[in-house]
């Protein structure tokens, strides 16, 4: 089993520590990314957008995770966990105060460029906490602990669209009518009115985020211990020259790309999708919250099945078929029940993470940081994917759009039954 080396050098098999700082910054993933669900409806509002300009939202906020993965690593190198994980929380609360100028002045560039840093905040973030909570204890364990930890990311994610839209969108209904109605000018300044009711919840929130980031780095988490080369040698793995040399890791990000890809869509183009199904908007703002209720579930599921009564390769394999059975009801019904197939990608896709990090991370050895980036650049999916979503969906509608689904998880079920096995490329 992996150990942790605090700063003093004492070996420590407890993990309840580092559980519960590393659960509490998840909290915060979950909350700031989930927020996304709600934003994308309130700005296709404020800024009048297309579903596919709107999905730009999700395009600026994931995309900082590819071109801020590997600096992640590097700045992790240089400043050690605790105060990468302080500047990361810094980060993102520059991205929440940039939202201050983008919302008086309603422009929707600045609020790309707020999310775009709030992005790259989560990238250092993330490259930190992922491959922590997989070496920390048993290789076959990881899934279950990376679960733990999900459920609190999704917890955040359910309560926070529904904290946001109570401040922001809680007369949506009304106001769009409202604007039938309106001269040019009086839709001018009631929009302008609209785009300011995000100023106070993100006040809050860059506080929130800069006392986060001073706690996390006085806080007793521990340092962590990574295998090295020599340590690889000892216990028989092959030690390559190259990260690319690990087809299971090349394999494992690729895949993580398209369940980005679809987890964000179930997320943010759910309430999207219930508006276009003639849905109120006061019964749709809840619909994100439903994607993550359906993915605790699964989380819950896997803590108490895995290792014991599953592994993580069948965890992953499921997760893929239902996943394929979820998109196929989502395309083919109809209304309300379509929404709660959409919903239910949530309960499918809730394994798929914990699952492929330690499939992918496994035997990388001195690689193991550099693996870790890489899996955090697949993020991207996130962005590219529902945009995808998005022009589909302006063309061919929204339910349509969710074919997109398919290729996806058969990506997902490729990786469960036979990617994570590969280990050479010839």
């Amino acid at each position: 089993m992996n150990t942790i080396t605090t700063g003093v050098g004492k070996k420590s098999n407890s993990y309840l520590l580092p559980m519960i700082i590393i659960s509490s910054l998840f909290f915060v993933f979950g909350f700031v990314t989930w927020l996304n669900g709600i934003l994308i409806p309130y700005l296709k509002i404020a800024c009048q957008l297309s579903d596919f300009q709107a999905l730009l939202v999700a395009f600026a906020f994931y995309i900082s995770y590819t071109i801020m993965a590997l600096p992640s690593a590097w700045v992790l190198n240089k400043t050690g966990l605790k105060s990468g994980m302080m500047v990361g929380l810094w980060i993102m609360a520059i991205g929440t105060l940039i939202f201050i100028p983008a919302a008086i002045t309603r422009t929707y560039g600045i609020f790309l460029l707020g999310l775009f840093v709030m992005g790259t905040g989560l990238a250092l973030l993330q490259t930190a906490s992922n491959p922590y909570v997989t070496i920390m204890g048993p290789q076959e364990s990881a899934a279950k602990r990376i679960s733990i930890l999900g459920i609190c990311n999704k917890f955040a994610g359910a309560v926070a669209p529904l904290i946001l839209a109570y401040y922001i969108l809680s007369d949506g209904d009304a106001f769009v009518a409202s604007m039938a109605n309106m001269s040019e000018a009086e839709q001018t300044a009631a929009l302008d009115q609209l785009a300011r009711r995000v100023i106070n919840p993100y006040i809050v929130m860059t506080v929130i985020l800069f006392i986060l980031g001073g706690i996390v780095r006085l806080s007793g988490l521990p340092d962590l211990e990574v295998e090295s080369e020599e340590d690889a040698e000892l216990n028989n793995v092959p030690v390559k020259k190259s990260i690319f040399g690990y087809p299971h890791l090349i394999l494992g990000v690729i895949t993580l790309f398209f369940y980005v890809g679809i987890e964000v869509i179930a997320g943010d183009t759910i309430i999207r999708y219930g508006l276009s199904l003639g849905i109120e908007m006061s019964t749709a703002k809840a619909f994100t919250s439903y994607v993550m209720a359906t993915m605790v579930v699964g989380y819950i599921i896997g803590i108490f099945m895995i290792p014991k009564y599953m592994s993580q390769r069948f965890a992953l394999q499921w997760s893929a078929i239902l996943g394929l059975i979820f998109a196929i009801g989502a395309v083919f019904t109809s209304g309300f029940t379509s929404v709660i197939f959409v919903a239910l990608f949530g309960l499918s896709n809730a394994l798929v993470w914990p699952a492929i990090w330690p499939l992918a991370l496994h035997n990388l050895g001195k690689f193991i940081k550099v693996g870790s980036a890489m899996l955090i650049m697949a993020i991207s999916g996130g962005a590219i994917i529902p945009l995808i979503w998005g022009k589909l969906s302006d063309s061919i509608g929204s339910q349509n759009a969710y074919w997109i689904a398919i290729p996806c998880y058969l990506v997902i079920l490729f990786y469960s039954v036979k990617g994570y096995k590969i280990k050479s490329w010839r």
